[in-house]
């Protein structure tokens, strides 16, 4: 089953090992390692893979299953790419070697390895298990997204993400968060996105990834000034759906979550607008809050089940508390009244 941008592997009928060896070359395709795992001979594995140009997006679920990456098969191939795995559920056990100990992750967390760095990476399913406990995991299963990307994307040099690299980060919160749930929205979206959107996609993701990886090194000179405002605008999007509700919301609220100034606010979000909608003239940040709860709202008017649910109230549930401000804005948005668009959606008569 093909996606637009990408594919997805289910394994078919294939039998139980031969999913396994189609699972395991896929994954290598980016993550060059030797895989194992105790259910090879009756392996049930899941697999979105998302081209986004020189950028992976890999949306797995497999069961228990360890990845290792030895000092020998550096020295006999190293693509140079960065590894980075976003943990949905159940649990992982990195070994970077050496004196360093072993680190463990949870549902939540982010971590990153560089193919030129030796790792034994124990994947094991919910419940949790000790690195040497993992092949007894049974009828457990890992769900991850990764993202593999060439090492020359990133305006960071490796030696300078030493002690970064192989660290467990929670993603819940500041632009670890963020990252986490573009691409959580990504995997949601794949099959709706297509080949011409899936560089410009790509970009913001390494672009979310440097501005994280530079905070964490304190190195945010480092990193492009056109990275860091598209970093910044996909930050100020996420920010804005997650506060449509509030009829407060506003360029100054918004500067003030971001601690930057509304000039800047302005700047970046009508250059970023318009490098992604490929118009002339950006789209200013107001406006954009206006349309997405105009969208919001014009989507609830043709649902079924909120056909109860008077019009003032769905206006007032993405931020507009005054019907009249929201007819005339509604109105000038789609050509017709908020009443109009609800009768024709719930009858079948929509001729917009």
């Amino acid at each position: 089953m093909a996606a637009r941008a990408g594919s997805v592997f289910r394994g078919g009928d294939a039998s139980g090992k031969d999913r396994f060896d189609s699972w395991r070359e896929l994954i290598g395709q980016t993550r060059a390692s030797e895989v194992s795992s105790a259910h090879a001979d009756d392996f049930t594995a899941e697999m979105r893979r998302l081209e986004l140009g020189p950028v992976t997006l890999l949306r797995t679920s497999f069961p228990a299953t360890r990845f290792q990456r030895s000092a020998r098969m550096i020295r006999q191939a190293d693509p140079e790419v960065y590894n980075l795995t976003l943990l949905l559920d159940g649990g992982m056990a990195l070994d970077r070697g050496g004196s360093d100990p072993i680190v463990t992750f949870g549902p939540g967390d982010l971590h990153m390895v560089h193919s030129s760095r030796p790792f034994d990476l124990h994947a094991f399913g919910t419940g949790g298990a000790e690195p040497g406990q993992v092949e007894r995991q049974v009828g457990r299963r890992v769900e991850a997204v990764g993202v593999d990307f060439p090492e020359a994307l990133l305006p960071l040099p490796p030696d300078q993400l030493r002690d970064v690299l192989g660290r467990g980060v929670s993603g819940r919160e500041g632009i670890p968060a963020l990252l986490s749930e573009f691409l959580i929205g990504l995997d949601r979206q794949a099959a709706l996105l297509g080949p011409a959107e899936a560089p410009r996609l790509g970009a913001v993701v390494v672009d979310l990834i440097a501005a994280w990886l530079a905070r964490e090194v304190d190195a945010a000179a480092a990193v492009p000034e056109n990275s860091r405002q598209r970093a910044m605008a996909e930050s100020v999007r996420a920010f804005i759906e997650q506060n449509l509700h509030d009829p407060e919301l506003s360029p100054t609220v918004i500067a003030a979550a971001h601690h930057i100034s509304v000039s800047y606010l302005h700047r970046v979000f009508t250059q970023q607008s318009r490098g992604a909608a490929q118009q002339p003239q950006g789209e200013t940040v107001a406006a954009w809050i206006r349309g997405r709860r105009l969208e919001h709202a014009h989507r609830d008017l043709a649902n079924p089940a909120l056909r109860g649910r008077p019009i003032h109230l769905v206006a007032s549930r993405w931020g507009i508390p005054r019907a009249s401000d929201f007819s005339r804005a509604f109105q000038a948005a789609y050509g017709l009244s908020p009443s109009e668009h609800r009768r024709r959606a719930l009858s079948g008569d929509d001729r917009e």
